[in-house]
């Protein structure tokens, strides 16, 4: 705000790590009278937090999410598909913002305005904070929805996260649609059929 941009948006991801499922990706931008409290890194808190700032964020501040597919992220790789997913978050912000703070060491291209990296932004900067909270409830809702779909895979426990019950799913059932092709174990197990 000193150096007159503003407004500033805050943006993160969540699912980089799954073997399936989409990776996704909030912008945020806060209004500075009306920040909710308890704002921090969606890992350091409760689901039952995440939960309700969830619900405080969207009623206060300026939303917008984006998400790239399994099928995205295989053809690009998950860096690639999860810059392109904030860029598209930060594109869909109904008030366009003069700044973007982004978590991690990359800045998207083709941000509509200015960008900085900010290395653990997630508890360093209370948008990027707001950014992760709504991705990552926004990603397990989806993951639990797609459990309702693919029941053998047990999404809504572990929201496509490597567990051993979803490695025993893959290894009984097969992957399906959700799943990564590009990560491992699944790739080798391509890799061994194919070859």
């Amino acid at each position: 705000m000193r150096r007159g941009l503003f407004p500033v948006a805050g943006t993160d991801e969540a699912g980089r790590g799954p073997l399936a499922g989409p990776v996704v990706a909030a912008a945020v931008i806060l209004d500075e009278g009306n920040i909710p409290t308890g704002l921090n890194d969606s890992k350091k808190l409760t689901a039952a937090h995440r939960e309700r700032l969830f619900d405080e964020i969207l009623a206060a501040a300026t939303v917008s999410i984006a998400s790239s597919c399994p099928r995205h992220i295989d053809a690009r790789d998950i860096r690639k598909a999860s810059l392109d997913a904030m860029r598209r978050a930060v594109a869909g912000l109904a008030l366009p913002p003069l700044h973007v703070l982004t978590d991690g060491r990359d800045v998207p291209d083709g941000l509509i305005c200015s960008g900085r990296a900010v290395i653990k932004g997630d508890s360093r900067s209370l948008s990027i904070a707001a950014a992760s909270i709504i991705a990552k409830v926004t990603r397990d809702r989806m993951m639990t929805r797609a459990a309702l779909t693919f029941p053998a895979y047990g999404f809504e426990s572990h929201a496509g996260y490597g567990t051993d019950r979803h490695r025993t799913a893959i290894a009984i059932s097969g992957p399906c649609i959700l799943h990564r092709m590009s990560f491992r174990p699944l790739r080798s197990d391509v890799e061994e059929m194919c070859g």
